[in-house]
């Protein structure tokens, strides 16, 4: 893999350095922000894509080669008229390498730079980004050996008005021959099974790193809801695994219910950001309502993130995590269903 690091910038790798975005859509050398606008040839004529229509697939970069994608900006316009709000559940993207049919990449685009729900808010990783609210920025290298292309689907009601992006990569002669393929799934369980862990990642062969896991859950019973462990099957583990958390909100960083208490000695649950480990977001308001007529209170929604650069997990042949939906009250443990 190429070490873009601080302390390996002073070393000279050869490359060759490219961009993809609207006005550019080839990524071609010396043709980059040509498109004219009312000031003129090349002045700011065509900094996005338009009109994305409900059901379109539209194709945000096609490169030919090898290289290695090092950053993915993407802000859009949110105002797509009487739709419902989730638009960033709505479009999907998708990353494809080296002329595969199946996406190595499928997820909606903001899950994927970590903002569930639909929601926005910041995000201070070292690999995602989210600035300050609406700009979501992806640090993470994604190598090609002979090809990469990115796509986005609208599935929303209405059309996406406007959509900017930037794709920023670099062209090798070729990579070494251990450099690992990047790859990311999304899935939900509406209300999970009791006593059944639910599944983050499975169906994963071959050799590899684990780098990183957001979980979003929306609590749907009472009480405390953080006491289940996330556990790393690997390489042909059976009944149990080989990591496993001592509890949720000890796996993302925190500890003791994420608590902090008001002046009056009240207890709630504080949110963070840090480069590996955070949880961004909690709410019990839905401020994407745009009814007046109904109310805005929602079970609790919390997101969290976990990236394990400074501790990856390596497998060999392959690979599940799982988490657990155990719950405390004053009676003690008992096992929960949750989105």
């Amino acid at each position: 893999m190429m070490d873009c690091s601080m302390g390996q910038m002073p070393w000279l790798r050869h490359g060759r350095s490219r961009a993809v975005n609207a006005e550019n859509r080839t990524g071609e050398k010396g043709k980059a922000g040509m498109a004219a606008s009312g000031l003129g040839t090349g002045r700011k004529g065509s900094p996005c894509l338009k009109e994305i229509m409900p059901g379109d697939t539209v194709t945000l970069a096609d490169i030919d080669g090898c290289g290695v994608i090092n950053h993915i900006w993407v802000t859009l316009d949110y105002k797509t008229g009487d739709a419902d709000c989730f638009l960033l559940r709505d479009i999907v993207l998708r990353m494809y390498w080296d002329g595969e049919e199946e996406p190595s990449v499928e997820a909606p685009l903001g899950d994927f730079f970590c903002c569930g729900f639909g929601q926005t808010y910041s995000i201070h990783s070292q690999p995602i980004m989210v600035l300050p609210r609406r700009g979501f920025n992806s640090y993470f290298s994604m190598p090609f050996r002979k090809g990469a292309r990115i796509t986005i689907e609208n599935q929303h009601k209405n059309p996406v008005r406007e959509f900017f992006y930037q794709i920023d990569y670099v062209l090798y002669d070729d990579l070494p021959e251990d450099t690992a393929y990047f790859h990311a799934q999304w899935r939900r369980q509406p209300i999970t099974e009791k006593a059944n862990d639910y599944v983050i990642l499975d169906g994963v062969k071959g050799s590899g790193v684990y780098v990183g896991t957001c979980l979003q859950i929306q609590t749907l019973e009472r009480y405390w809801w953080g006491e289940g462990e996330v556990k790393f099957y690997i390489d042909n583990d059976e009944a149990f695994p080989t990591i496993c958390s001592t509890g949720l909100e000890d796996y993302f960083g925190g500890s003791w219910s994420f608590a902090k208490y008001d002046k009056d000695g009240k207890m709630t649950e504080d949110t963070y950001n840090t480069l590996y480990m955070g949880y961004p977001f909690y709410s019990r308001d839905d401020d994407l309502l745009k009814n007046p007529y109904h109310n805005t209170d929602v079970p609790p929604m919390r997101v969290f993130y976990r990236f394990h650069i400074p501790d990856p997990v390596f497998f060999e042949e392959n690979i599940k995590v799982t988490v657990q939906q155990i719950g405390a009250s004053y009676k003690g443990l008992f096992e929960r269903q949750d989105d």
